[in-house]
């Protein structure tokens, strides 16, 4: 019997329909809704049947050669079962057979450095706020600062277990240095941290900030990391308002807007609580424009009936089938990148816009590419053979 429930894996979803429960209890009430995506506690491997590093379901739009086509568009189905897991505490993973160091609670208690750089936490912590140069350019902190039960690319830095979550959230002053790396980072983006419930608010220097923030993505993942690690150690409750903030820029006011699409496929879903994910999608859908083209929920059967989408087109689900409307920029980058429609390769607007910034060496402040398949975070891709695509799969540096 033992070794009947030791060889036991959960079935990983195979569609985005089946990662995403947000509409799942669907209600006009904001109540929290029983469930709770904070899932299974224990852990076991990911022994994975990954499809490949790029799946056939999860397509994004084909550029054709007719201008007049209006690209189409899928949720990302690597993005949804990544969030899955993590919301679901990684129900394939199994606890390591390697004794627990706790390497990454030692090293907020600035027992040990970081590696490789062998730097301490209170160094960074006093001599790096406001050094964004630094911030921006150095790629091996972030893992040790917002650990994850996830590999990263650092493979010196070691993943969280749920011994060391425990003990680290008992840990008074693991925990404040935690809060202090949090405000580190939000000074960095341009936010400050208002109390201890999480409220966030521009800082300051928010102009400039955000104007750097919406030119360099590979920062969106490093919030993806931030935004994960907060649940994990014991700050869930600080996602909600840093994700709102975000939403609010990029959608309302339109300072991040390349961050739009990050916002709603990745940092709304590493939210546990389906309640609290459907006010912020609720948010976000009135202030989407176009409003017909929001790909997030809920699925067209729940709002106009047998299953047609606003605008009479027939729906595709929690998964959507309408292109989220790009950004000018997008728009503009989009519109040169016609002449290469007739190569066959199958890009988003978003992958079409940071491949065009790559090729033009209109990325900045990236110094090095490779990927962190763990993650699958991602906000920069790359598109090269004919057909071949990695949409959002994350991109060191973080």
């Amino acid at each position: 019997m033992g070794n009947l429930l030791g060889s036991w894996r959960f079935k990983e979803p195979s569609t985005v329909e089946e990662c995403d429960s947000t509409w799942g209890s669907d209600s006009d009430s904001d109540e929290p809704a029983a469930e709770d995506d904070s899932g299974i506690s224990e852990s076991v491997s990911p022994a994975e049947s990954d499809r490949a590093a790029v799946d056939p379901e999860d397509t994004s739009p084909q550029l054709t050669e007719s201008p007049e086509s209006i690209p189409k568009m899928k949720r990302s189905f690597y993005a949804a079962r990544d969030l899955y897991k993590y919301r679901h505490s990684y129900p394939n993973y199994r606890k390591s057979r390697q004794p627990n160091e706790y390497r990454n609670l030692r090293f907020y208690l600035n027992k040990i450095p970081l590696v490789p750089d062998g730097i301490y936490i209170e160094e960074i912590l006093t001599k790096w706020r406001g050094d964004y140069d630094k911030l921006e350019h150095n790629h091996t902190y972030i893992q040790w600062l917002f650990p994850l039960r996830e590999q990263g690319l650092n493979f010196y830095a070691h993943e969280l277990t749920q011994d060391e979550i425990k003990e680290f959230q008992s840990t008074r002053e693991a925990k404040r240095r935690f809060l202090a790396a949090y405000s580190l980072m939000l000074d960095f983006y341009g936010i400050k941290l208002l109390d201890k419930s999480g409220n966030v608010a521009r800082a300051p220097n928010w102009q400039e900030r955000f104007q750097h923030l919406n030119e360099s993505q590979h920062n969106y993942l490093r919030i993806t990391r931030i935004l994960k690690s907060l649940g994990e150690l014991g700050y869930e409750a600080f996602k909600a308002p840093l994700v709102h903030l975000f939403l609010e820029e990029s959608l309302c006011h339109n300072t991040i807007p390349n961050m739009q699409h990050s916002a709603l496929e990745y940092y709304v879903y590493t939210i546990r609580l389906p309640a609290t994910r459907r006010r912020l999608l609720r948010y976000a859908r009135q202030h989407y424009k176009p409003a017909h083209a929001f790909l997030w929920g809920p699925p067209p059967k729940r709002r106009g009936g047998a299953g047609v989408s606003v605008g009479g087109s027939v729906g595709a689900g929690s998964s959507g089938i309408r292109a989220p409307a790009p950004t000018p920029e997008q728009q503009r980058r989009g519109e040169e990148s016609t002449a290469s429609a007739s190569s066959g390769i199958i890009v988003s607007s978003h992958d079409a816009m940071t491949c065009q910034d790559l090729a033009g060496g209109g990325l900045k402040g990236c110094a090095g590419l490779s990927s962190d398949m763990a993650g699958l975070e991602g906000a920069l891709m790359m598109v090269g053979a004919r057909g071949e695509r990695n949409e959002y799969t994350e991109i060191v540096p973080l």
